[in-house]
């Protein structure tokens, strides 16, 4: 990840750039722009990606400077910043206009050198070197799974970030080789980062805490765990008729964490309900992240037969917690 921006801002100046001594600050000082529209917004995969992320940057690019772009002012204690990391509130409603418009001007007024978007979009006349992040192009390979207008948003504008992007990283082999089939772009744009998962899940709690939690939420003993949000490629729909046929009879419920509808399942909320496993389904809605090795730990396993995954965070956070996972091979 690191190295990505290191080598867009040498390209911007044209000459090499040493990376472990752009890492630490010594040769160069970088100021990089950070678009945070999406920090406030939804939970989710990409906002916990995020927000893990920004901490090790600002550690590992302590010698530069980091300024922060958001569309509201977060609330207390969302980031931390010290004195070379800085916010700027952009209150522009408009995706669009705060994507091509907002931000490129702040970013021309701040001096950024690098523009760096956790999440899939640039600003077009961005002025400086531009880099984001490519979490999956599901709507590439199932376009069925998307609404319409984000379809002929991602086929139109997608493609266009790509192309004018400095870098652009990806989660896993699997998006990169999406991205070159799909984006058409050049394969030394490509960085793969894979996603990571904190240390916390390889410590999840001490019995007091899984009680406390298990009682709070008012867990059942035994349960099976879905995690995230409810749309499409989640295949939701098959997750809770496969357990209905096994899970009652032999003693385990499902919980799911999160459970909203995202896009395209609002009839899969209340799925368990109009199946007759009221009794059985429970829906805890979303938990605190560093909640989150402590719900692991209580799972009999996680459940996830995605249709599609680009580098599935729970898969992941679960195997760290010593949770047995079932999910999908493809």
């Amino acid at each position: 990840m690191w190295q990505a921006l290191a080598e867009v801002y040498a390209r911007a100046r044209g000459s090499a750039v040493n990376l472990s001594g752009a890492a630490r600050g010594i040769k160069y000082r970088m100021r990089i722009g950070i678009m945070l529209r999406h920090l406030t917004q939804h939970p989710g995969g990409v906002v916990v990606y995020t927000k893990e992320l920004l901490p090790e940057l600002f550690r590992i690019g302590s010698g530069h400077e980091f300024v922060l772009f958001l569309q509201r002012r977060p609330s207390p204690g969302l980031l931390s910043t010290t004195g070379s990391v800085r916010q700027v509130v952009l209150p522009v409603p408009s995706r669009l206009l705060w994507d091509q418009v907002a931000v490129p001007m702040a970013a021309k007024r701040e001096g950024v050198d690098v523009l760096f978007n956790p999440k899939f979009s640039i600003p077009m006349a961005a002025g400086c070197r531009t880099a984001w992040v490519c979490h999956g192009l599901d709507w590439y390979l199932m376009p069925w799974a998307s609404r319409l207008a984000d379809r002929l948003s991602h086929r139109l504008l997608v493609p266009q970030y790509a192309r004018k992007a400095d870098a652009i990283i990806t989660v896993s082999e699997t998006v990169r080789d999406h991205a070159l089939q799909y984006l058409h772009v050049r394969p030394e744009k490509l960085h793969v980062a894979y996603s990571g998962v904190h240390e916390r899940f390889r410590a999840p709690g001490t019995f007091e805490a899984r009680r406390t939690l298990q009682a709070r939420l008012n867990l059942p003993d035994r349960f099976i765990l879905f995690v995230g949000a409810l749309y499409p490629p989640k295949n939701f729909t098959r997750l809770v008729q496969a357990y209905g046929t096994v899970g009652p009879s032999r003693g385990y419920h499902l919980v799911v964490a999160g459970g909203t509808n995202r896009f395209l399942a609002k009839h899969e909320v209340e799925l368990g309900r109009r199946l007759g496993l009221r009794d059985w389904v429970h829906k805890i809605g979303w938990l605190a992240h560093e909640e989150m090795p402590t719900l692991y730990s209580l799972a009999a396993g996680l459940l996830m037969p995605s249709l599609y995954e680009a580098c599935p965070l729970p898969i992941i956070e679960a195997m760290a917690a010593g949770c047995p996972s079932v999910w999908s091979n493809r």
